[in-house]
């Protein structure tokens, strides 16, 4: 039996790293009696896989854990089990059941996820909204993208799928998993670039809102949360 974990991260603990992330919730599940599966051979370790590992310094409201387990827990008591014993900084919103078919893991299916980008140190034009609309109205924003063999120009447009401002912040629907991924701080980073404006003049926090499965067919694209796809568990 597969199940997902969505949980919030926030405050300091923006500044851990995946795996100390991925520490504690191995501990969090012995403290709490989670029933998680553990792999066979001379070193078992629990079967658990992130969705897409938050990046130091980031914030979100939708993370997700998937983890397989050896028996059916009550959704509602285990979240509260679970938040019993979280730090300040990790706080469980949900934890349901998912199908049991590999293909169906939240690191697979990953298509989509939404940021809000927030302003920290700004010295950015007055205009600066009106700047934005314009970049986003391109049909085309080509960037150097480097991996770790080489670099390519690739056209990040296709990849953003909406936007809009939100006050002094900027919503962004970007493209999100292994087959295309997109990250908030790249499309910012150009937009300051094509704007003119000076290297370290500006400093934006990034915050994660949800992450998504493409449900589509036949070339349509229907984002839905990775949570939508699993259902409570009762006991």
């Amino acid at each position: 039996m597969k199940a997902r974990i969505k949980f919030r991260k926030y405050g300091v603990l923006r500044f851990i790293g995946h795996l100390d992330v991925m520490r504690f919730f191995q501990k969090l599940m012995r403290r709490t009696d989670i029933p998680i599966a553990f792999t066979g051979g001379y070193s078992p370790h629990m079967i658990m896989s992130f969705a897409s590992p938050l990046g130091i310094g980031l914030t979100s409201d939708g993370e997700y854990l998937d983890i397989e387990l050896t028996a059916p827990v009550d959704s509602q008591e285990a979240v509260k089990r679970m938040n019993e014993e979280c730090v300040e900084g990790i706080e469980v919103l949900s934890i349901r059941q998912i199908p049991d078919e590999k293909k169906m893991t939240g690191m697979t299916i990953l298509a989509g996820a939404d940021y809000l980008v927030s302003v920290k140190e700004c010295t950015l034009p007055e205009n600066w909204k009106e700047r934005f609309s314009d970049f986003m109205g391109q049909k085309e924003i080509r960037v150097i993208k480097q991996t770790k063999r080489s670099e390519r120009e690739v056209d990040i447009r296709p990849l953003i799928y909406r936007w809009e401002i939100r006050g002094e912040s900027v919503f962004l629907q970007l493209a999100a998993g292994s087959a295309e991924n997109l990250k908030p701080d790249l499309v910012m980073e150009t937009f300051l670039s094509e704007s003119a404006v000076p290297e370290g003049a500006v400093s934006f926090a990034y915050h994660r809102l949800e992450m998504y499965a493409d449900m589509g067919e036949d070339g349509k694209r229907n984002l839905v949360s990775l949570e939508s796809l699993g259902h409570e568990m009762t006991v």
